[in-house]
């Protein structure tokens, strides 16, 4: 019997109808009480460390010196990289997979950006529809090719997290599908590749997570 392939991500737990899967995203919570309240552990510091690092990095993008104005960033990244961690276990579902995740991360902080923007920095908004040195007769297409570009950006990053998630775990999906019939020499050599692209997979976490939160930062200090 053929099954659909994309099955895989489908939300399967539930009770009196209400899914259950999509709590996973917030078992990060869980964990944080770990990170702070016990004694310091080589994890912990990795961590403690990576977010200094990123606030930093943040911060000068933001051009701010103000602590609290990357703390939403930093927290955007550590809720996206700890579901694609999450996503990369047995048996647990991947919400970073799911384009109803990433639009609903995406999304309000781009209408926000805006709303900040336009009311707040209206001519700053204006001036940056229009690049400087644009010829006259080129403006009204760089116009045109700005806003579009513009109004895409948060389906860009929405769809570039979940795309990214779901080849990973396709490719793996399908690896793991042909195991029974291979023989014993080829089982060995697919789960040595397994292994390998699940090393890869742990890095596209992380790198996707930072390229998510690294352009909302971008596109916030463009209205700042």
């Amino acid at each position: 019997m053929m099954t659909n392939l994309f099955s895989v991500f489908d939300p399967t737990s539930s009770i009196l109808s209400l899914p259950l899967n999509w709590l996973s995203t917030f078992l990060g919570v869980l964990f944080l009480p770990m990170l702070y309240w016990a004694m310091p552990s080589r994890w912990a510091l990795l961590w403690n460390k990576t977010l200094a690092t990123l606030h930093n990095e943040f911060k000068t993008l933001l051009g701010t010196t103000h602590l609290g104005s990357t703390i939403m960033f930093v927290s955007l990244f550590s809720l996206i990289v700890f579901n694609n961690f999450l996503g990369l276990l047995p048996y647990i579902f991947t919400s970073s997979s799911h384009l109803t995740m990433t639009l609903a991360l995406a999304l309000p902080l781009w209408i926000a950006f805006m709303l900040f923007g336009w009311i707040n920095r209206t001519q700053h908004m204006f001036a940056h529809l229009v690049p400087q040195g644009t010829p006259g007769p080129l403006m009204p297409f760089m116009v045109l090719i700005e806003t579009i570009s513009n109004v895409i950006r948060p389906g860009t990053l929405a769809v570039r997290l979940a795309a990214n998630m779901i080849a990973g775990h396709l490719l793996l999906t399908l690896l793991g599908s042909t195991g029974p019939s291979l023989s014993t020499t080829l089982v060995t050599l697919l789960i040595a590749g397994q292994i390998l692209l699940l090393i890869l997979e742990a890095a596209v976490a992380v790198i996707q997570s930072y390229v998510f939160a690294v352009l909302s930062t971008l596109y916030a200090s463009e209205v700042t």
